[in-house]
């Protein structure tokens, strides 16, 4: 299966969700005015868009229509797709160009983050890259043992510690280990929990200063994993972590198992963050850089 029929699979409930909605609006008016522009705008709020992104791309929309007197339902579907792969802007590939490169994994518990590692590791590996996993998620004994499965796996190196071990030191091992062994990509879990804001944000912060210390002129991302069936809340979450971790990216979990695809464009739109890459089903592949373009054609795509 090629890559876009793999995402327009994927988006096929955010798509039958989406773009019905859009079409009962576009075909159920006689004239384009504020009563089809509030119907719109709440459309794209019940597909998990949020309410300023919708608001915003109903402006814009209003916009483009004033200006060029369209009426047709299909051009102004078009338009919609041009606005929203403005809003979604260009790809945000992973910034790893430096040897090593550190790419940091946060997210609570559930999302999908270690299976995400896993197969990002698979992924990078399989691309000649040399990849060392760190599993500084040290809350739960189960997650260590998932990692060392999925390194086993994916024929990469693992650096652990005991349950109970100062995350930050893991990191430590990790990122020293990484330079010795001329590793490309230092990969890191941390606790997949939103405990206490304090002790969370104290947490990531000192992994962060470990790692500012140890790979000073690394390039480094801080990716945050989301469960794309939590809709809003995942945007509510990102937030929250966006604020205590100093995040570069998303990646997106789950998004072929729910309608709630929208809130791809409400994180760049409303957060300002990239997403990063999109998990679109279970193998190995189905974890698939986001590319905006090949995203809009696939959910406009009927």
């Amino acid at each position: 299966m090629g890559f876009f029929e793999k995402i327009k699979n994927g988006l096929k409930k955010t798509r039958d969700s989406v773009i019905s909605r859009v079409e009962g609006v576009l075909h159920s008016f006689t004239k384009i005015d504020e009563d089809f522009f509030e119907e719109l705008e709440e459309s794209l709020i019940l597909c998990d868009i949020g309410v300023q992104t919708s608001g915003r791309i109903c402006d814009r929309l209003r916009a483009r229509i004033k200006e060029t007197g369209a009426k047709d339902p299909e051009q102004i579907k078009g338009m919609m797709k041009e606005i929203i792969l403005e809003l979604l802007g260009a790809p945000e590939p992973l910034l790893i160009g430096t040897k090593p490169s550190v790419i940091l994994m946060i997210g609570v518990n559930g999302v999908g983050k270690t299976t995400t590692i896993g197969k990002l590791a698979a992924q990078l590996k399989s691309q000649g890259k040399r990849v060392l996993i760190g599993a500084a998620d040290t809350f739960r004994a189960a997650a260590i043992d998932q990692l060392e499965i999925w390194a086993e796996r994916a024929g990469v190196e693992l650096v652990k510690h005991g349950e109970g071990a100062d995350p930050a030191a893991v990191v430590y091992d990790a990122v020293s280990a990484g330079k010795a062994r001329g590793c490309d990509v230092v990969l890191c879990d941390t606790a997949g929990r939103l405990h206490n804001k304090k002790n969370l944000m104290n947490e990531l912060a000192k992994i962060s200063r470990v790692i500012d210390r140890e790979a000073e002129s690394c390039d480094k991302e801080v990716l945050l994993v989301l469960d794309a069936t939590t809709g809003q809340n995942g945007v509510n979450q990102a937030r929250e972590f966006k604020e205590a971790a100093g995040l570069t990216g998303i990646v997106l979990t789950k998004l072929d198992g729910t309608a709630k695809g929208g809130i791809v464009i409400a994180i760049k739109d409303d957060l300002g963050l990239p997403v990063k890459y999109i998990g679109v089903g279970e193998q190995l592949d189905d974890l698939q850089p986001f590319d905006p373009a090949a995203f809009v054609d696939a959910l406009f795509d009927f």
